[in-house]
């Protein structure tokens, strides 16, 4: 049985000659309890019968198409002159209570804007971000992953996302971002929000409510961080600028690296040959997260564009300023592309292309890099105890959990 006969109807194939696609034509949800489970399975039959562009819907009544041909990605992620990151006339139709609307909607930054203005939204976001210390970052990643690898190694059981993924990523950012943790905790339960669609424009406030607080307190007690960095920068971004750039940044370290780690972990516990690799020395942890990046990257669909006009690509016709979503895990798993051994190759998707390349890998590699390497010193004989279970959502690829155990173990030294 193909994956659309089992509960799902085939869509028509939306090569056109001319546009805009049929609007009734039936389209795959990304947004299903099924597609979460196995969303290869979907990318495989896509590829078989549509490359390489698929009608899809993002949220009920939300049409998109999704790229899932690595070429076709990379030549519209470096064609900002035609395919514009800049929603705001497509969303002038999308009802304000659209689930999926606080993550595709138009924001002052530099993933939401075009021309000069993304330009100076990027310039202030990259040179505040390489401002960071990375040999700081790495003490400051290794006092609390110590710390919280103390609190559960005795017990023989963790939940590794509640108790050590999380916290640990909420800890660091805290830490770059000077962000106080009551402040981090509501930026982190609305990222959530509006990651999964669940009240989203609630999520979205919070958001925002949360980041203008860390606006207005580091206006008046500025620090060596990431916000006190952004503030000082000569694009002189105003407080709406700012609670954007931060509400980028600090909502895609909590909900994507939290992701990195979680689905690197994961791959480690369930693949023998990554898992033994990693344990035996024979593959780095960096070479693990590659791999995840490459397989499972924690941001599956995403890379918005809106054509400004119809635009053919291949042989069918994109309507304008409707929105495009590169399907990054799919991209990644082209057959024209991929290679057997991948060892040492990064050309994967996970971090954009082009003027969408993210600006924080070093920092995202190190955090996750150390997180992993933490644990498995400590507790090299983890296992997982449940089989993992996804969460549902049209962007993030996201488990809901990761129970393990292992043999009980006396608290670490802390230096």
């Amino acid at each position: 049985m193909s994956t659309f006969e089992s509960g799902v109807p085939a869509p028509a194939c939306p090569v056109r000659r001319d546009p805009p696609f049929d609007s009734a034509e039936p389209r795959i949800p990304l947004f299903t309890p099924e597609f979460a489970a196995d969303p290869h399975a979907y990318y495989r039959e896509m590829r078989d019968q549509y490359q390489p562009l698929m009608p899809v819907e993002l949220a009920p009544g939300v049409p998109a198409t999704l790229v899932i041909d690595y070429q076709a990605a990379v030549q519209i992620l470096n064609d900002p002159e035609h395919f514009s990151a800049d929603p705001r006339t497509w969303q002038k139709d999308v009802p304000a209570d659209c689930p999926v609307l606080p993550m595709m909607e138009w924001r002052p930054m530099a993933t939401r804007s075009a021309g000069a203005e993304a330009a100076r939204y990027r310039r202030a976001t990259t040179e505040s971000v390489a401002a960071v210390d990375l040999y700081a970052l790495h003490t400051t990643v290794e006092e609390i992953a110590v710390s919280l690898i103390n609190t559960f190694c005795a017990d023989g059981h963790v939940d590794l996302i509640g108790q050590y993924t999380f916290p640990l990523i909420f800890g660091v950012l805290n830490v770059v971002f000077g962000c106080p943790p009551e402040v981090g905790q509501r930026m982190a339960a609305g990222m959530a929000s509006i990651v999964e669609g669940v009240d989203a424009e609630a999520g979205n406030q919070m958001i925002s409510g949360a980041m203008l607080d860390l606006v207005t307190l580091k206006r008046t007690d500025p620090g060596n961080d990431i916000t006190s960095a952004l503030l000082r920068h000569p694009a002189g971004l105003d407080d709406l600028e700012m609670v954007h750039q931060l509400a980028s940044l600090y909502g895609a370290g909590i909900e994507f690296q939290q992701n990195l780690v979680v689905n690197t972990l994961l791959v480690i516990l369930t693949d023998d040959s990554v898992g033994g690799g990693v344990l035996g020395g024979s593959l780095s942890t960096r070479e693990a997260l590659d791999d995840v990046l490459f397989n499972d990257p924690p941001l599956a669909n995403y890379l918005l564009t809106y054509p400004r006009q119809p635009i053919l690509i291949g042989d069918a016709w994109l309507p304008a300023h409707q929105p495009i979503v590169i399907s990054i895990a799919a991209c990644n798993n082209d057959p024209a592309v991929r290679a057997d051994d991948r060892t040492g190759n990064r050309s994967h998707l996970a971090w954009g292309a082009g003027p969408r390349t993210c600006p924080a890998q070093s920092m995202a590699y190190l955090i996750a890099q150390d997180a992993i390497d933490q644990l498995l010193d400590a507790l090299p004989e983890i296992r997982l105890t449940e089989p993992p279970v996804w969460r549902p959502g049209p962007f993030h690829r996201s488990l809901s959990s990761l129970p393990v155990e292992f043999p009980p173990s006396s608290p670490l030294q802390v230096f």
